[in-house]
């Protein structure tokens, strides 16, 4: 059966569905694709074989019977490892959950497990899911397909480093800091940042394992190498919790174009905070000429909120906020003592515009964080405005292409290379601060390789709830040739 690890999820369900090909026969050849490739990349941390093998077998008896699973009927996929699976460790790259083994499944893994998907295994994280690369001292670091030498990005970086291997079809990450669109677009693979609030986060490590309060400003969502596989992942885990189904069921809208002749485009490619590769510029700019070509309405976006010296503020101090929990107090020291000199350490050091306000949302009491979240809330009340005139919003992800491997001190000390000049490593936050300040989904399209090999993605947000708006354009794109993924040479 050639090349079936790099076939969609959807041919291989079409696989299955026609008789084709039995569960047990492609859970087989992915394992063994696993087997053969994992090594070199480290991406799948857990590896659940003979339960899937097991999982796989009930699938083909009942589909002979002619009992129908659902939509994922018999379909082997992995799960980033903060998700909770029942029965499989989920340490969250954590030294401290080592032994740790949830007793239920998280709401959207038990949505996966009810449309019939077999879990085959779990993909590798940092240290509680919180870098741009994907490293932790239970299993090591995770390289990229296209070079070894760089990053897959983080936090899902086993999951897109996995894709693009071809070791399986379907993964489900988290997004609080870029954590699906980076790895997305360092690996040149399909991934979306759903609607706040519209995929369950209960059974996610961090926070603690137990917990029920939904977090701020972080979401799950689907990664796949199709944009027509993403849609078809995020219909099955969206929707409420168990007990809030009693008062609300999912109704999102319906996507508002149709093609590209009918879609209207703003670009916003960049700001002067946090400045973007001449190559990733010229390569969108190069796109927005290509949709012009085919009949859409380009033209640069223009709207008050469109600058991050208005974003980045709010962003990272409600950022801040949220980690603050997991933090110990020496750290939170240094966070207080880096808001408190910010002006004094830019003389010296290259600092992340803004990153100060992280310091303060670290430290600040309730009444402040309430203040910031009202301002957030107020702006998005005004995110309307901008898309009354566009359908969706392309900007770059993050500065650069996949970066090096860089494991070196913190985060704060270490730098990025933008244009031959040092850039502070949290310069990657900036550009996905807007969609993730705001809730609104944001799509990460691979759209070229650089002249050096490595794959990047455009991001494509569109309104509050128009999920669904930003995948069929990922989907056009696709169509027209001027999106899609393409394998790394080697796999």
């Amino acid at each position: 059966m050639p090349d079936i690890h790099y076939q969609s999820a959807t041919e291989m369900l079409e696989s299955l569905r026609s008789g084709a090909m039995t569960s047990v026969a492609l859970t087989e050849a992915l394992i063994a694709r696993i087997n053969s490739h994992n090594p070199k990349i480290n991406a799948l941390i857990t590896l659940a074989a003979d339960d899937a093998l097991k999982q796989a077998a009930e699938a083909d008896a009942k589909r002979q019977r002619g009992e129908s699973l659902g939509p994922l009927h018999g379909l082997p996929m992995t799960l980033k490892d903060t998700w909770e699976v029942a029965g499989l460790h989920c340490i969250a790259g954590a030294p401290a959950l080592r032994d740790y083994v949830p007793e239920h499944n998280a709401d959207l893994v038990q949505r996966l497990r009810d449309a019939g998907a077999i879990v085959l295994g779990k993909t590798n994280v940092p240290f509680y899911a919180m870098d741009l690369q994907s490293y932790n001292r239970v299993f090591g670091t995770t390289n990229n397909p296209y070079n070894p030498e760089h990053t897959p990005g983080g936090s899902s970086g086993g999951a897109a480093a996995a894709l693009a291997a071809g070791l399986i079809p379907l993964d489900v990450g988290s997004d609080l800091a870029g954590s699906i669109r980076t790895p997305a677009h360092f690996c040149g693979v399909f991934g979306h940042k759903a609607t706040q609030n519209l995929i369950s986060m209960r059974g996610h490590i961090p926070g603690p394992p137990g917990t029920l309060t939904p977090p701020d400003l972080v979401v799950p969502g689907p990664m796949a190498r199709t944009a027509a596989d993403l849609e078809m992942l995020l219909n099955v885990i969206a929707g409420p919790r168990p007990l809030d189904a009693r008062s609300w069921s999912r109704n999102m809208e319906p996507a508002r174009i149709s093609d590209l002749r009918s879609a209207r485009v703003g670009l916003w490619l960049s700001d002067p905070l946090c400045p973007v590769d001449d190559h990733l510029t010229d390569a969108y700019r190069s796109l927005g000429q290509k949709l012009e070509q085919a009949g859409s309405l380009v033209a640069d976006a223009k709207h008050d909120l469109l600058d991050l010296d208005h974003i980045l503020p709010a962003y990272f101090n409600l950022l801040g906020s949220l980690v603050s929990g997991n933090m110990p107090p020496k750290q939170r020291r240094q966070m207080a003592m880096v808001a408190r000199f910010e002006t004094w350490i830019r003389r010296f050091f290259p600092m992340t515009a803004h990153m100060g306000e992280y310091g303060r949302g670290v430290n600040q009491p309730i009444y402040q964080w309430a203040s910031w979240t009202e301002t957030r809330l107020k702006m998005r009340a005004r995110i309307d405005e901008l898309f009354a005139d566009i359908d969706v919003l392309l900007t770059p992800i993050t500065p650069t292409t996949a970066p090096p491997h860089n494991q070196k001190g913190e985060a704060f000390s270490r730098r990025i290379t933008v244009n031959g000049k040092q850039r502070p490593y949290t310069d990657q936050f900036c550009w996905i601060a807007f969609a993730t300040l705001l809730g609104l989904p944001a799509t990460s399209v691979p759209i070229g390789r650089t002249a050096e090999g490595l794959p990047y993605n455009v991001q494509v947000i569109g309104a509050p709830g128009s999920d669904l708006t930003t995948l069929k354009f990922a989907q056009l794109l696709e169509k027209e040739g001027l999106a899609g993924f393409s394998p790394p040479p080697g796999y």
